[in-house]
């Protein structure tokens, strides 16, 4: 594996792209001249060929550390994709199909025999395994099943069981459970009879007989205290720990607030369950944000970049045929006006500028409300204070930006009925965007629906339909006489 001062260098992965693509495309420039040769022997050499570039490939993947090779495999086309993925060597396929994106991963696993794919399963873990469970066709899961011992499958069946939003899914069972009994001397003999621990082991958790969770013992105090002293003296028994079917979104604030590497989860009747880390965590974040941003985009789900034409159409269509709509409410709307804009053509380079600062403030507002329900800042107690803020901004925004819209326009078009008409336009559109802004996520959120999702399309269509029906019901009332 690579040292860890490389591997995390931008350079470093460009680099590797580029080493893994140039093995790429001579291993396809010197097929094609094979076959473009004599017909003599032209199998064998052609074989040959490909074992010297496979050879390449493999010693390059060897090299580098599965999210590296994840990450190259992403960058690829699917035809060189394939061939790449063709290299890993399948002890490292498990760990590369971890890292990889969801999309990615359905394309590499589409193209596995059943019978490789649970070899793969047997080098993970079994919360590894969960991981992958949905994109493994149910006839190799079933097979994978069999294969595991009954605390394995046990262990498998309780992850699957939760919701991707829920801590159960989340957990993994590297943990080492200890009793309050027992000295600390006895503790380190036990850790150095095991060799090693689990990954993101920073503290050990203290059981009953009936496995409920005591306390923990950090690693520190395990260190620091001596040889002698009882666990129950030891031990923290004022610590966090999370229920099994608890939000994970509210568990990652938790990990955040109070710098968690390890946490116990137990079940209602506070038994050991499994531990969640911060390794976990950070995916679930990095998860929920890319979906977030690919929602507010109007895309239906995570795509390969390389995926072909047509899924990719498919995964866009909704929010576009949405659009679709909301552009026709919008012109409809300028139609009603018509006969205004002909006669006063200034309407016409005003309007996108009423349209657009609504669909800004819109959106500012909208981020502000996403981003704190996810960050569980708003609640019963504050949400009236909060709407009072923004209202009581907008109108200060309104009058201050409406003001200035009206003077620009004065200057331009030396109407002072025009101005004040494009004034007030701001100010009302503007008033209606922050209300337009609180009012869906808040209102999606309510009703259980995740508060991101087509915010910003909705949003966007209201303020400009609002924008052209307020400017130009105002010009129609004072400007025509």
């Amino acid at each position: 594996m690579q040292s860890s001062e490389n591997t995390h260098s931008v350079q470093f992965l460009d680099e590797q792209l580029q080493d893994v693509i140039t093995l790429l495309e001579k291993q396809q420039l010197e097929k094609s001249l094979v076959r473009r040769g004599p017909s003599a022997n032209h199998e064998l050499v052609e074989a040959m060929l490909q074992n010297q570039h496979q050879v390449r490939l493999q010693e390059k993947f060897e090299s580098l550390h599965p999210a590296d090779s994840a990450f190259i495999l992403e960058s690829l086309p699917l035809d060189q994709r394939m061939a790449a993925w063709d290299a890993i060597s399948i002890q490292h396929d498990g760990q590369v199909l971890l890292e990889v994106s969801d999309a990615v991963r359905q394309t590499l696993i589409s193209g596995m025999e059943s019978e490789e794919l649970a070899t793969v399963a047997g080098t993970l873990n079994t919360d590894e395994i969960a991981d992958l469970a949905a994109d493994i066709p149910k006839r190799t899961m079933l097979k994978i099943l069999r294969s595991l011992n009954s605390m394995e499958r046990n262990n498998l069946t309780a992850i699957l069981s939760y919701q991707s939003s829920q801590v159960g899914a989340l957990m993994d069972f590297g943990m080492i459970t200890i009793r309050d009994d027992l000295n600390l001397r006895a503790i380190i003999a036990y850790i150095r009879k095991l060799g090693k621990l689990p990954s993101h082991t920073d503290k050990l958790f203290v059981v009953d007989q009936y496995d409920k969770v005591q306390g923990i013992l950090p690693l520190q105090r395990l260190l620091t205290h001596l040889p002698s002293q009882q666990v129950a003296d030891v031990m923290v028994t004022d610590f966090i720990r999370f229920q099994i079917d608890q939000d994970a979104a509210e568990v990652a604030r938790a990990f955040e607030r109070y710098d968690l590497i390890s946490a116990p989860v137990v079940d209602d009747e506070g038994r050991l369950q499994g531990r969640l880390c911060v390794d976990n965590i950070l995916d679930f974040i990095r998860e929920k944000v890319d979906e977030d941003l690919l929602t507010q985009a109007g895309v239906g789900e995570e795509e390969d970049l390389f995926a072909s034409v047509w899924k990719s159409a498919r995964n866009r269509w909704g929010w576009l045929l949405i659009n679709i709509v909301t552009a026709f409410a919008s012109t409809r709307i300028i139609g009603v006006f018509e006969d205004i804009i002909l006669q006063i053509v200034a309407l016409a380079s005003l309007m996108p500028i009423i349209a657009a600062m609504g669909g800004n403030t819109g959106n500012q507002t909208s981020m502000l409300i996403i981003r704190s329900l996810a960050l569980g800042q708003i609640n019963s107690t504050n949400i009236s204070h909060l709407i009072k803020k923004e209202l009581t901004l907008a109108l200060i925004n309104g009058t201050f930006i409406g003001l200035i819209m009206g003077l620009l326009s004065l200057l331009l078009y030396q109407d002072m009925a025009l101005s004040i008409v494009m004034a007030t336009a701001m100010f009302i559109n503007l008033w209606v965007a922050v209300l337009v802004g609180l009012g869906i996520p808040l209102l999606r959120h309510k009703f259980g629906k995740d508060p991101a999702v087509g915010t910003s399309v909705i949003l966007t269509a209201i303020t400009d339909s609002m924008g052209f029906f307020i400017f130009l019901g105002l010009a129609s009332l004072f400007l025509i006489r």
